[in-house]
């Protein structure tokens, strides 16, 4: 049997299945969207001659081609990244919808869409667009134009399909990964808030306590939690705002999705909106990759955004369309992301006041405060005193393996007289020290633990005025007791050896009430 006649490597039909192939190595192997567009770039080169080429992907839930363009010499004020066009009354949708290729090889005389005259005002007088289909479905189109007339043969047009069918099922890998990647990480994030909740659950201030005060917050926890309702908690630094919020996530329909929370005074006001609702890559210097926003993190669950008067004016903008329409777009996108989630918000300012001042959006506050729940301090439910200081006693006694089991009667007289400007969590943090420092069986808060004024007693103050009297009298106290632990700490404000970390205060909370109480820190002497 005579063997079969060798293929002569030179000819036409060798060259091109060596071309396909280098192509399919070239681009097989790219997940990443960028890697992906350059290497078809490349690619492009050893099959035709263009001044433009442009990859259009179909976006399904707004119907529309995208473009993304993958190379370009020509000038425009409109084919730039983000165009989108009609699938069905385009040049591209017309590809896009019959799975064939399209050439034309004189716009001058050959134009039929609106996008066609602004290609041919560009300076395109030829151009050849080829469906890209992946296991028989349309995703897009693919692209070449030349300022040269007549530049595109049938013969051009059949390889180009070629490469186009190889491109395809690369993007359609592309997409896989991105999607795979991008719910990989979410998942990763979710798992750290997820453990971050197991932390908190052993870690946080119980809401101890039968006051009436308090019996009233845990009635409206109730009514409220069972509801998708907006939330507005208010009260001071330390009242146990971010508590209130967990307690009515765990007892909504939403408590097996995350319960994530946003500090807004915590983050840089640049970096605000990339926090709340994430950026693509490139959106910004040092954006090196996607992120993934809180909102979308907390997608079927809460989000608590803690210290919300704190937000620029700029954001409270998209927040306040996040509320309204439940979408948002990430810095540096225009892809719209839809998002259902509760929102709970917590603030230690007049909101109101801020609302008059311009600082804050009316219409905000308005959508944010539909149902308010306002969180005592401490001095108005005197009454949990008592109940509060025994459970951080036994708390902190396990933790630190000491058998205190008692607290003095004129020890705990103090704590319940004290104005406690810090709140639940200034008692938390002077018990917790106490424990620390007591060597017997009893609570000792003497020494340098705190150096507590009591206040005077309501009755004692004179029947006329007696508001004003007992304000003064509180001033009195907490300026004491500040003044006490800045003399203890020397006068250092931040840091773990500061004072506002044994005040359980922030250092400008701390410093803002220094300023009001006239606070200032004296002078050494001869100076």
């Amino acid at each position: 049997m005579d063997a079969a006649p060798a293929r002569d490597a030179s000819s036409p039909e060798s060259e091109r299945y060596r071309t396909l192939l280098e192509i399919n190595n070239a681009v097989i192997s790219s997940l990443t969207r960028d890697d992906l567009f350059r290497a078809i770039a490349r690619s492009l080169r050893r099959i035709v001659s263009f001044e433009r080429t442009a990859i259009f992907l179909h976006d399904q839930a707004a119907d529309v081609l995208r473009l993304f363009v993958l190379e370009s010499s020509l000038s425009s004020d409109y084919f730039t990244v983000g165009l989108e066009m009609n699938p069905r009354d385009s040049h591209v949708g017309q590809v896009f919808h019959t799975q064939r290729w399209l050439i034309r090889r004189d716009l001058a005389s050959e134009r039929q869409y609106p996008m066609e005259d602004r290609a041919y005002a560009d300076g395109v007088r030829s151009y050849v667009i080829v469906p890209l289909v992946a296991r028989g479905k349309s995703i897009g189109a693919l692209a070449v134009a030349s300022t040269t007339p007549k530049q595109y043969s049938e013969a051009d047009a059949s390889m180009f399909q070629e490469a186009a069918n190889q491109f395809a099922l690369a993007i359609e890998n592309m997409k896989a990964y991105e999607e795979i990647a991008a719910l990989t990480a979410r998942l990763e994030h979710e798992n750290v808030y997820l453990q971050e909740e197991i932390r908190r659950e052993h870690n946080f201030v119980e809401m101890v306590g039968a006051s009436s005060a308090l019996l009233g917050v845990l009635d409206k926890i109730r009514q409220v939690a069972a509801t998708d309702s907006t939330v507005l908690i208010s009260g001071e630094t330390g009242t146990g705002k971010e508590l209130v919020a967990r307690a009515i996530h765990g007892e909504s329909a939403r408590k097996h999705r995350p319960l994530v929370k946003v500090n807004c005074s915590a983050i840089s006001a640049g970096l605000v909106e990339s926090e709340l609702f994430g950026h693509v890559k490139g959106a910004f210097t040092g954006a090196i990759e996607r992120r993934v926003g809180r909102f979308e993190l907390a997608a079927g669950g809460t989000i608590f955004l803690d210290e919300i008067g704190e937000l620029p004016l700029e954001t409270q903008v998209k927040l306040l369309r996040v509320l309204q329409e439940r979408e948002f777009e990430p810095v540096g996108s225009n892809r719209t992301v839809s998002v259902d989630v509760r929102v709970i918000a917590a603030t230690n300012r007049d909101i109101e006041d801020a609302v008059r001042g311009g600082r804050f959006r009316s219409d905000l506050f308005y959508r944010l405060n539909v149902v308010p729940i306002e969180v005592p301090p401490l001095r108005e439910r005197r009454s949990d005193i008592p109940q509060l200081v025994m459970f951080f006693l036994a708390r902190f006694a396990k933790k630190f393996g000491k058998r205190i089991e008692t607290v003095r009667d004129d020890t705990m007289q103090r704590l319940v007289e004290y104005s406690w400007p810090g709140n639940v969590r200034e008692l938390q943090n002077i018990v917790e020290r106490a424990v620390v420092l007591t060597r017997g069986p009893v609570l000792d808060l003497e020494g340098s633990v705190l150096r507590l004024a009591p206040v005077a007693p309501t009755a004692e103050l004179p029947a006329t005025d007696g508001a004003r009297a007992r304000s003064a009298t509180l001033e009195e106290v907490e300026r004491g007791h500040i003044v006490a632990t800045l003399e203890q700490m020397g006068w250092v404000i931040d840091g773990p050896r500061g004072a506002a970390h044994i005040l359980a205060l922030h250092p400008n909370t701390l410093r803002s009430r220094m300023e009001k109480l006239g606070i200032k820190r004296p002078r050494p002497q001869g100076q």
